[in-house]
């Protein structure tokens, strides 16, 4: 250690030899001191961290009494004077309110003071405000300071829901924050690379970045997109400067950047909500730092997985950008200074007679009278009244400017009104005194300048605006001057010399003088100071002018477009980027500057064309012209005394007015596709101008492009920019592109040399569009009346997509909105081409180009679309090509009247042919006769009915990709004349996000049960094509959907096969499998955990049934993940909830059969297995509860305790073994003759008493409790059955029937009974089992009184920790009802279609309640128990949570029989009634992990077995392997041996105990799996085959299975003393990997692994968990090939809710000496 440091610290170390070569260490800190002298300056390289926040550049003179340090280095821009390491603040406390928010306190380290007024305490706020954005606030502790009174930005209403992507690490001392990124870690922002400075007037922040990508930060002229990051610093201050290519600040203030991580496409911003004046140095690091001269430290975090997706959520941050109205997206004309309105006609009509597009003219500030705002010169401008009606006869629009500053002269014929009526209501910045005007001089002289943040002042001008536009009618407002400017420093007066006219420090704005060109920075505002608000000033007036304009203009959209700009000015208005010149560097550095502002969410940007000052050559016009055709914002403008440079200027037939026609017309021609997006700006937040790295971020190469451009994804813009040049070197990204007046171009991924003559632009479209279009006309009024155009060009897959949006282009709101989706997909064989709208259409011509085969225009003569479909051949029967199409190649359809909802097919295709197998009879007893009755095709030598090539039904109307109707072949026979046949469906494909999707097949005209359960799915979905993983293809006879993943084309999902049934009662639906390696489905007992797929087939129903080969058990899990060929891995959830079935077929293929409902799928992407349940669980079902830690711990139950005393005897012997121990289960013996909520007095009379000693000393207590409840009881002493009564929350008949009751039996005996045991099981039920009724849980009057019981079983009869509910499927005794006569619809009970269920011969009521019973759920529905029956032990689950958490107060643990899709938020499962034999060893690891992939990662199986005797050396091996279930309890049934640890004998418990030690050692380890679980979705019982999915050998294992990634578990499964195994361990220590090996298993040890690279926390264990939590934690390390670990630990008080919590991540690197 150097000398000159200080250190001191205690330590405490355990050294643990596991075997020959593991050495594990484990260090105690418990006292440690760090001290660093203030003139600690090491001599540092140019790249030092702490170099990288250098304050001064050059200057020595500060470096004494700032004790920095001082290192002149030789290179340009590196600062020589820099921190030391003693500089910053301390966190002196930390708290957590809540999960989302930390709190810090901050003190002032000693140091000296940089400027002075350094505030000693501060206050650190963070707030995880949604799964993407993190807001962080640094302020003064003591003192309120001036912070940006947003319109827009606020925190949300809610806290986020799902798993955050990001996590902010807390630094104490000195004080400093890092955000990571979660998956995969990465870290993000590290400002301890610097010391955090807060004075009074001088805040700096410094951050380090992970890469070099940096883009944005405004404004200012940019030379390139990307940053130099060589020590760059960017002033921020609006300002009135001219954009000549300086690093000065400019009109907009934007302290926000994007940065791109790497070529995986994740990014993320920051924005720093501050409003003072600043500058922003990038340095090479890369690393950022912010110096701000005021307010506060206000950041926010947004991560992203693309770049788009950053601007999403920063759009959403401070607001969508505005839909320009759509005449708002021509061509537009202006200048500064026409002289007259005559001239301005001549200029117009000049253009028009050479039929240029062109929507809207300018006047700028020459048609006021002496230049004062809401005036007019009634001389040169006399007709300006009616100029907006001269302009609306042909179509074309009419704007005015207005500057803020108001003259304070007096107009030429009388008073200035506008002044005098500002003068009345006070409307003015003053001076500091708060009521003197503050006079500066600007266009019309002297004036003065409205204060836009006080209400007085916006009132003033939304009359002003009002009156201004009866008198002079225009279409839309222009403000500028607004940074503000001012011609005079400050004020008339001067400004006076004071602090915050003379800061201590002044960033390196333009003249280094704040004033400057604006007004005193002590003037008043409402909002404050000048000095906080003066970048606000054209925000201000923005809101302002919104006002006006919607006063004025109504319920027209209008707009307004401003100079001078905030973050969040897009929301209401547009911008361009100055007052540019003519010249060749100008034209260049638009690009960036359009690109930054689609980055601030301002979409509708542009800039001034051929240039503002100066005389525009025509070559520079003409290049300028065609560039400038595809600016969002489209305006040629020009100042004061230069020549004229509108395009007819040039001369009607010069090639300048050409192009610019050609280009122009192509614009107008596109504008359909504009505007859509801009919609989806509006609506998504997407960039219009797009920047080519946002489409292309895995290509390095787009990086740094800045010459090209797109709109949106699918048009690629290259310009010429430069003199003389007509080839231009172009980077054409890794796509099909089509030369939008030519052919296909076959470059990709490469530079290349486009040959652009003088007239010529480069203007490409990618393969995949579909692009909306118009004929253009010289308006778009008149564009507007033409016939819509799709243009279609196929991408690699010989697939396209795009969107229109239409309404009526001007209205507020969406008046009628038309959002179209259209997709083609083409084969060698086939051409379909769909749309989706939702407003009633018509269409009457359809026209169909094809060029070269690959690129399509489509005309459609009406602006509305029918939904329709066509498909189309290649070849005719005879082996001829068809020629449908003329020799144009234009295939005409006329005067067609093709209305929605009516059947149209054209066919040019073949019959679909399929020769795969799929049952057609599915019911035992095929034969021919049956076979061939349904209209298939009996199979003689294989005797097999098989569904005919022409079964199924017929696609009739299609759209895009979104919504399809289909109707059946009623060629057909019915499958099934009981079950009514539904011929007309519909089908809705939704993009749920970019690796998420759902289609759904219902009845449009009938509504269809749905099942009732909220899923968590994405806000919006995801529109945009390259944000998605997969494409969607929609197949025709049969029918079928296919999703393709992208990248590497295989199709995952295949229904194109015979066989889509849709009836009444039964749904059937294929789909081929893209490998033959599928997992899930449940709950039923497997023999492995990868399917065979050999025919067989599984009967998917809630049953009380016990584990066994093919029997449907007790909860229902439509689920599987699918592994592919290419090693990724999908999964797929039909979301239906009515009795099913599963078939595998080896081709490989899947068959559905469910008996109700409809077909509701969704489908996650991965690509990994891991990934797979992340996303499921995160996007759909929810993420995981997290137990409570003591749940972790080893628990006993058994059903059969006779009295409490056998409790406290085992409870005794277990302390003597030392066996670690946590909780104790009583069954439904401890209740008075099995009544939930009732105590056995005589037996178990002594419970509650044992239950309060076993929690003093750490134990805890879980009972079960039954959902069916006794109603035999006398009345009044039953308060459960009697309150149910009187709150009517039992199951009953439908009205119809009967109003009573479902009565059925359970476990409850009737009162003053003896039971014979001898007598058969169903003359007890009859005899002694009393009737019980049902809860319907769905209803919230249920859910409350179940709270209650529970309480009050708690408060007044004994105390517990958690619940155990069981019997939930429910379960009856008696099929159906008490005397097994179900009223009403017989075929509910014994569907026409039964699936192969354990009593499928004694209908679906055997062992439960009638199906026709009728249940209600929250909203009032009414649903037959039919559909809703695999929902109870679901709808049972979240009350009881909820009831546990209110009566405890802590979080305790919820243990579920019954279980559904999203079960696992608020309990824990186990696999059942298992028995007591070898196999089940083996089948408890398959049922865990099919349970982890459910989202249930709090499983196990009961240790030992609950039925029949357990064996010795099976016991023993079990309870190893249930060591390290995650739910480890050992439970066995009435009348059968104890087979608890102490009962085997010494050897026995000795062993048991060891392993449990094992277990309690690694708590920590497995609690911090349990926390990633509830937090990302991660698996806890973990497959081998998710962590090592690249070797297939792990596909098929289910013997072995990991904690997380980190620890392989390889039990003795079988009673032999050898296990042949797969490993996948550190080689060192054990010598292989990735192959099998023999391992020596003695019955005393079970094989344990630890992964290198890995490190897991530890604590040494005790008796119980709240002993072990008391011991210091450790760390295990196992270091991997490179010699490094990581691993985390999450910790917390352990049963808390919403209690402080940490999480920490490790990593550890080895040392080299």
């Amino acid at each position: 250690i150097n000398s000159s440091l200080s250190l001191s610290l205690s330590l405490s170390l355990s050294i643990y030899l596991l075997n020959d070569t593991t050495l594990v260490i484990c260090l105690f800190v418990s006292n440690f001191r760090f001290s660093i002298s203030s003139k600690h300056c090491s001599r540092m390289s140019q790249h030092s961290l702490w170099r990288e926040s250098g304050l001064l550049p050059r200057s020595r003179r500060f470096r004494g009494k700032l004790a920095c340090c001082w290192s002149p280095v030789d290179e340009a821009n590196v600062p020589w004077c820099f921190f030391s390491k003693n500089h910053g603040y301390s966190v002196v406390s930390k708290s957590q309110p809540d999960s989302t928010h930390i709190e810090a306190r901050l003190t002032r380290m000693d140091a000296p003071s940089l400027f002075g007024a350094d505030i000693k305490e501060l206050i650190f706020y963070a707030e995880m405000q949604t799964e993407n954005r993190l807001r962080f606030k640094i302020t003064d502790a003591n003192q309120a300071r001036f912070e940006v009174p947003h319109e827009h930005v606020q925190a949300p209403s809610s806290p986020p829901t799902g798993p955050l992507k990001y996590r902010l690490e807390l630094i104490q001392k000195p004080f400093g924050l890092k955000v990571w990124r979660t998956s995969p870690e990465k870290l993000l922002f590290d400002t301890t690379i610097g010391p955090l400075v807060f004075a009074d007037q001088y805040l700096q922040l410094s951050a380090k970045l992970p890469s070099h990508n940096i883009y944005g930060l405004g404004e200012h002229v940019h030379q390139t997109f990307r940053h130099d990051t060589n020590w760059k610093t960017w002033p921020i201050f609006t300002r009135d400067a001219f954009p000549n290519g300086g690093t000065h600040n400019l009109y907009g203030h934007y302290p926000y950047f994007t940065c791109l991580e790497d070529e995986s496409g994740q990014s993320f911003g920051v924005f720093l909500m501050n409003s003072n004046a600043m500058e922003v140095t990038i340095q090479p690091a890369p690393a950022i730092t912010y110096r701000t001269i005021g307010g506060v430290l206000d950041f926010y975090i947004l991560v992203g997985d693309t770049p788009e997706a950053v601007v999403d959520e920063f759009t959403q941050l401070i607001g969508r950008p505005f839909i320009p109205p759509y005449w708002s997206l021509g061509f537009q004309l202006s200048r500064w200074d026409y002289g007259s309105l005559d001239e301005v006609k001549k200029v117009v009509e000049r253009n028009r007679q050479i039929g240029i597009p062109y929507d809207v003219q300018y006047t700028d500030i020459d048609y006021m009278e002496d230049k004062k705002i809401f005036t007019y010169d009634m001389e040169k401008f006399k007709e300006l009244p009616q100029f907006a009606d001269y302009m609306h006869e042909k179509g074309q629009k009419y704007i005015v400017i207005l500057d803020p500053a108001v003259s304070t002269g007096k107009r030429l014929n009388g008073p200035y009104e506008a002044l005098e009526r500002g003068h009345a209501a006070k409307v003015w910045v003053t001076e500091p005194d708060g009521n003197t005007p503050l006079i500066g001089e600007v266009w019309p002289g002297e004036t003065v300048f409205p204060d836009y943040t006080n209400q007085a002042c916006v009132d003033w001008w939304v009359d002003e605006i009002s009156r201004f536009h009866k008198e002079v009618k225009h279409d839309a407002l222009w403000i500028d001057m607004n940074e503000v400017a001012n011609f005079v420093q400050g004020s008339s007066k001067g400004c006076a010399e004071n602090k915050v006219n003379y800061p201590p420090f002044t960033p390196r704005i333009l003249d280094n003088l704040l004033y400057s060109k604006t007004l005193c920075m002590d003037a008043k505002h409402k909002w404050g100071n000048h000095y906080d608000v003066h970048s606000l000033y054209g925000y201000s007036m923005v809101l302002a002018t919104e006002k006006a304009s919607r006063e004025v203009f109504k319920t027209n959209r209008s707009m307004v477009f401003t100079r001078s700009s905030f973050p969040g000015v897009g929301k209401y208005a547009g911008h361009w980027l100055g007052d540019n010149a003519a010249n060749w560097n100008d034209i260049k550095w638009a690009i960036p500057g359009m690109l930054e502002f689609n980055l601030f969410g301002v979409p509708y940007i542009g800039a001034d064309i051929c240039g503002f000052f100066d005389d525009s050559p025509e070559e520079l016009c003409r290049r300028w012209m065609q560039v400038g055709a595809f600016y969002p914002f489209s305006r040629n403008h020009n100042a004061q005394g230069y020549k004229d440079q509108d395009p007819a200027s040039y001369g009607a037939d010069s090639l300048l007015v050409k192009t610019s026609k050609h280009y122009l017309n192509i614009r107008y021609t596109l504008l359909p596709y504009l505007y859509t997006l801009f919609y989806k700006a509006h609506v998504n937040g997407e960039t219009v101008l797009r920047p080519m790295m946002h489409e292309f971020y895995s290509d390095s190469e787009t990086w740094g492009v800045h010459s090209q451009f797109l709109w949106g994804a699918h048009l690629l813009i290259t310009p010429v920019l430069d003199p003389g040049v007509e080839n231009v070197e172009a980077y054409i990204p890794d796509a099909i592109w089509y030369d939008f007046e030519k052919e296909r171009i076959t470059d990709r991924k490469e530079k290349v040399n486009l040959n652009l003559p003088a007239d010529k632009l480069g203007l490409h479209l990618r393969g995949g569009a579909i692009l909306p279009a118009q004929r253009p006309d010289i308006t778009t009024t008149y564009s507007r009346r033409h016939p819509m155009r799709l243009i279609i060009a196929l991408d690699d897959n010989n697939a396209a997509s795009g969107e229109l949006f239409w309404d009526d282009g001007e209205s507020r709101g969406i008046l009628e909105e038309l959002a179209i989706n259209l997709k083609l997909f083409t084969s060698p064989s086939e051409t379909k081409i769909y749309l989706i709208q939702d407003s009633i259409a018509r269409m009457s011509e359809f026209q169909i180009f094809y060029y070269c085969s690959t690129f399509v225009v489509i005309f459609l003569s009406e602006l509305n679309v029918v939904t329709f479909y066509i498909e189309v051949p290649l070849v005719n029967n005879n082996g001829t090509t068809t020629n449908a199409l003329t020799a144009s190649q234009v295939l005409y359809l006329r005067n067609l009247e093709l209305e929605l909802g009516k059947d149209y097919t054209v066919n040019w295709q073949d019959k679909y042919r399929n020769s795969r197998h799929f049952d057609c009879h599915p019911e035992a007893g095929s034969d021919q006769a049956k076979c061939e009755a349904r209209g298939c095709i009996w199979k003689v030598r294989e005797r097999r009915c098989s569904i005919s090539e022409d079964c199924g039904i017929s696609l009739v109307e299609t759209a895009s990709g979104i919504t399809v109707d289909i109707e059946r072949n009623t060629a057909f026979p019915s499958q099934r004349s009981q079950s009514r046949d539904i011929s007309k469906l519909r089908v809705e494909i939704t993009y749920l996000s970019g690796k998420s999707l759902r289609w759904k097949i219902f009845d449009p005209s009938n509504a269809r049960y749905e099942v009732p359960i909220p899923l968590d799915l994405p806000a919006m979905p995801e529109t945009e094509e390259n944000n998605r993983l997969y494409t969607v293809q929609i197949k025709n006879k049969p029918f079928g959907i296919q999703v393709i993943r992208k990248d590497t084309e295989e199709i995952i999902w295949d229904s194109a096969v015979p066989g889509f049934t849709f009836s009444d009662q039964l749904l059937e639906i294929s789909t081929l499998l893209p490998s033959n390696y599928v997992y899930g489905f449940g709950e039923t007992e497997h023999p492995s955990y990868n399917h065979d797929l050999s025919y067989h087939k599984y009967g998917l129903f809630a049953k009380d049934q016990p584990p066994g080969y093919k029997l449907n058990s007790y909860g229902l899990h439509p689920f599987y993940m699918g592994l592919e060929k290419s090693k990724n891995a999908h999964g797929v959830l039909l979301l239906n909830s009515n009795a099913m079935d599963v078939t595998f077929l080896p081709t490989p293929a899947l068959t559905y059969r469910t008996i109700g409902g409809i077909l509701d799928f969704y489908m996650v992407m991965g690509p990994t297995p891991e990934a797979v349940v992340q996303q499921y669980t995160e996007v759909m079902i929810g993420r995981p509860v997290l137990p409570a830690y003591w749940s972790l711990g080893f628990q006993l139950c058994r059903y059969g305790y006779s009295n409490d005393a056998e409790i406290a005897d085992l409870y005794r012997d277990m302390k003597a073994a030392k066996i670690p121990y946590d909780v104790q289960y009583a069954d439904i013996d401890y209740m008075e003759r099995q009544i939930d909520f009732k105590l056995d007095k005589v037996n178990f009379k002594g419970l509650p008493a044992l239950v309060d000693d076993m929690r003093a000393e750490g134990m805890r207590f879980i009972f079960i409790l039954d959902p069916a409840i006794a109603a035999n009881e006398t009345k009044g002493s039953y308060p459960a059955f009697d309150t149910g009564i009187e709150k009517d929350i039992f199951i009953k008949w439908p009205p119809e029937l009967s109003n009573d009751i479902v009565w059925g039996k359970v476990w409850p005996d009737y009162p003053n009974i003896t039971v014979d045991n001898s007598l058969d099981w169903d003359t007890q039920v009859e005899l002694f089992r009393a009737f019980v009724a049902f809860p319907d849980f769905f209803k919230n009057s249920t859910a409350e009184w179940w709270t209650q019981q529970i309480k009050d079983f708690y408060n007044n009869v004994i105390k517990f920790d958690g619940l155990w509910i069981d019997m939930n499927e429910p379960a009856s005794f008696v099929h159906g009802t008490v005397g097994e006569k179900c009223l009403g619809d017989a075929a509910l009970e014994n569907p026409p279609y039964m699936p192969p269920l354990e009593s499928m011969y004694r209908g679906l009521n055997h062992k439960t309640l009638c199906m026709n019973s009728e249940q209600i759920l929250a909203d009032g529905t009414r649903v037959k128990h039919y559909d809703v029956h695999n929902l109870y032990g679901w709808s049972h689950t979240k009350p009881t949570y909820d009831a546990l958490l209110s009566a405890t107060g802590k979080r305790g643990v919820v243990i579920t029989r019954s279980t559904y899709p999203s079960s696992g938020r608020w309990a824990g499962h186990w696999l059942g009634d298992n028995y007591s034999a070898w196999d089940q060893l083996l089948k408890s690891i398959i049922g865990m992990m099919e349970f982890s992939i459910f989202g249930i990662p709090y499983t196990g199986a009961d240790i030992c077995g609950f039925f029949n005797h357990a064996q010795y050396e099976m016991c023993l091996r079990w309870m190893q392997l249930g060591a390290f279930y995650p739910f480890s309890r050992n439970h066995n049934s009435i009348n059968m041996p104890r087979q608890d640890p102490v009962a085997w004998g010494p050897e026995f418990a000795a062993i048991s105990r060891d392993v449990l030690n094992i277990r309690y050692t690694l708590l920590p380890y497995l609690y911090t799996l349990m926390y990633e679980a509830h937090a990302h979705g991660n698996t806890v019982v973990r497959p081998l085959l998710h962590e090592f999915v690249t070797d297939e050998n792990t596909w098929s294992i289910d013997r072995q299975f990991l904690w997380g990634p980190a620890l392989l578990v390889t039990a003795a499964l079988d009673p032999v003393r050898t296990q042949k195994q797969l490993l996948y361990v550190h080689g060192a220590v054990v010598g292989v990997r990735g192959q099998f090996m023999n391992m020596d298993t003695p019955l005393s040890k079970i094989n344990l692994h630890v992964r290198g690279g890995h490190v897991l926390p530890w604590q040494k264990p005790e008796n119980n968990t709240h002993y072990s939590r008391l011991n210091p934690l450790g760390l295990l390390v196992a270091l991997d090939d490179g010699g490094s670990a990581h691993g985390s630990l999450f910790w917390d008080d352990g049963e808390g809710i919403g209690r402080l919590c940490m999480f920490v991540s490790m990593c550890v690197q080895e040392w080299e000496s």
